[in-house]
């Protein structure tokens, strides 16, 4: 299986992170999530999940940053469009980000419950996206958290594919 997000010289559009102009963000966050293209699922699949976090955050607060999270995607999904997050184009159960810790405190769940572009404070950091197969549907609502998606997809997962980008600062 591979993923592929794309970049202009490994990193991210500025349209997906920190340097979005304000008409492209929400109560300042950057939203509008990148396109995802896929390939080579295994036959099997039920369906897919993912993850992107930022493990270079972690020496500027203490852990590491998650900024989306998506399950149950239909496993004959190639692409996930530029603003799926926002939009719904494609069918997928979206977990909680990292803003709806207590470390920030955000509420609302357009924030919260979707895509939140990097925004780096210190310097360019390297972003993980993690893409899953699965053999079934996870038992998740919206608003999952991270480690309950690890417990779901626990003996379930029939492939992986990972890409790393790059946010700038």
């Amino acid at each position: 299986m591979q993923v592929s997000i794309p970049t202009i010289d490994g990193a991210l559009a500025a349209l997906y992170s920190k340097q979005a102009v304000p008409a492209q963000t929400y109560k300042g966050h950057p939203i509008i999530s990148f396109p995802i293209n896929i390939s080579g699922v295994p036959a099997g699949t039920h369906s897919l999940a993912f993850s992107f976090v930022d493990h270079d955050a972690i020496p500027v607060g203490g852990f590491t940053w998650i900024h989306w999270l998506a399950a149950n995607i239909p496993a004959t999904t190639t692409q996930i469009p530029e603003n799926a997050s926002q939009t719904g184009a494609i069918p997928m159960i979206q977990g909680n980000n990292s803003t709806a810790g207590g470390y920030v405190g955000e509420t609302d769940p357009k924030v919260t419950q979707h895509y939140v572009g990097p925004y780096p404070p210190d310097k360019d950091h390297r972003y993980s996206f993690k893409l899953f197969a699965l053999d079934t549907e996870l038992p998740l609502q919206s608003g999952y958290w991270l480690n309950e998606c690890h417990d779901a997809i626990t003996g379930h997962v029939l492939a992986t594919a990972k890409t790393q980008v790059i946010g700038r600062a």
